[in-house]
């Protein structure tokens, strides 16, 4: 016997099928499979300097994967939990020693894949 909850759920659906202007069912969903995200515990996901995803090689490193994909492209964190490519930290540090989100002082907390 079903639990009561999924025999529920299926009355409910079967409910909620639309119909055609003869009666019968437009369609019938047979099978349903749920997706389910997952991200890593940051708030950003994308770099606010690039505005490429993090897991993507970042503006610099994008040319460089197609003839050599030997290299890495890293984010790094600051102390301020904000994550950026290590690129484009670096390239950001030289002209200002903050951070781009929230422009407090940037010390690395963590590099990391």
């Amino acid at each position: 016997m079903k639990p009561i909850e999924e025999q529920q759920v299926q009355q409910t659906s079967t409910e909620e099928v639309s119909k055609s202007k003869n009666g019968r069912q437009r369609f019938e969903v047979k099978k349903w499979t749920a997706v389910a995200f997952w991200s890593w515990d940051i708030q950003i996901e994308n770099c606010a300097i690039c505005r490429n995803h993090l897991m993507e090689p970042c503006i610099e490193c994008q040319p460089n994967s197609m003839n050599n994909g030997q290299e890495e492209c890293i984010a790094a964190w600051g102390v301020c939990n904000h994550a950026f490519h290590l690129h484009c930290i670096k390239r950001w540090l030289k002209t200002r020693n903050a951070c781009p989100l929230d422009n407090t002082e940037w010390t690395y907390q963590k590099f990391g894949s």
